[in-house]
């Protein structure tokens, strides 16, 4: 559990039931409360919460909950996004109690949060902040009510929303990538890590032999907004944690931009995970290409899982490799 996850039930009765209906947003294992509505998009975490007889879906819907839970993240966006959305969930004059580290600007959006709705109780501990307000008269800021739709990105002819890898621009990485996939790509393709849907859609612009691109995330909204971008009928969408769950296919080809996450030494990381699941999903002969940042440790795990690679590009920030099965 997360250091504001333990603050957030450190504010409740731990396994007290939840008042009338109560939703957690973000939610991690174990809620903080009994019998409350939980939503995760965070495929791993979504896995954990169920594992645990949690009810969880992918994305809340509806009204009228008495009470509100939202774990804050990192990314300042998401957050204005998710207490606006907690806000629109619950019936007037409920609560909504908001949890983050101060390390995450926590602090910061605590004051915004009071000068915007008021707020009617804090708590500082384990280097967290939590601070709770009703709903009342005073609605969130447009832009906080803007940032829970889909929003354009990039050029502008792509949607995306905060909570997704680089939500709000084409990053440099997949942008170098781009330039070095090949327009020879066919049969069944996969994206690893799909995101918004930039790399799945160069490639189908470029590869008219593909008869099917499966297009996998373990992020609920970079499904969502992966669905929107691309409406070829050859992409499909899997949400899925490629580090868990096996792939829907074997496939010919595999693009693929890994999740930066270098988890501890004993174990492989996020990016070392999925390098291996392209590994295992390629038919014989199967191309895998990747970027990454240059400085991480990917060649001994593609050493080891792959006939042969090379690098096709290096500007000293990124590399694009090619592998073969």
């Amino acid at each position: 559990m997360s250091q504001a996850g333990r603050a957030l039930a450190h504010a409740f009765e731990t396994g007290a039931p939840a008042p009338k209906r109560a939703f957690f947003l973000r939610a991690e294992a174990p809620p903080p409360l009994a019998g409350v509505d939980c939503e995760q998009s965070f495929r791993p975490e979504f896995l954990r919460l169920q594992r645990a007889g949690a009810a969880v879906v992918p994305r809340l819907d509806g009204s009228g909950y008495a009470l509100g839970l939202v774990l804050l993240t990192k990314h300042k966006e998401e957050n204005f996004a998710n207490i606006a959305r907690g806000w629109s969930l619950l019936e007037p004059g409920a609560g909504l109690v908001c949890a983050g580290a101060n390390d995450d600007g926590a602090a910061s959006l605590e004051k915004q949060a009071g000068k915007i709705f008021g707020l009617a109780d804090t708590l500082s501990k384990f280097h967290c902040r939590v601070f709770r307000f009703a709903r009342t008269d005073r609605t969130p800021p447009d832009y906080w009510q803007a940032l829970t739709r889909l929003q354009p990105a990039g050029d502008g002819s792509w949607l995306s929303q905060p909570g997704i890898f680089s939500w709000d621009r084409v990053d440099d990485g997949s942008a170098l990538l781009a330039r070095y996939l090949p327009d020879d790509l066919a049969g069944h393709v996969a994206d690893f890590g799909c995101g918004w849907g930039y790399l799945a859609r160069e490639v189908l612009r470029r590869s008219s032999e593909i008869e099917h691109i499966d297009l996998i995330d373990a992020e609920y909204r970079a499904i969502e907004a992966a669905r929107a971008n691309i409406t070829d009928p050859r992409a499909r969408f899997h949400w899925l944690d490629l580090a868990s769950e096996a792939p829907p296919a074997p496939y010919d080809a595999v693009i693929c931009n890994p999740p930066f996450h270098t988890g501890r030494a004993s174990t492989p990381s996020l990016g070392q995970q999925v390098i291996q699941a392209a590994s295992r999903a390629l038919k014989p002969g199967g191309r895998f290409y990747m970027v990454a940042n240059r400085g991480l440790p990917y060649e001994p795990t593609l050493k080891a899982h792959f006939a042969r690679f090379e690098t096709l590009a290096d500007n000293n920030k990124f590399r694009v490799t090619l592998a073969v099965r």
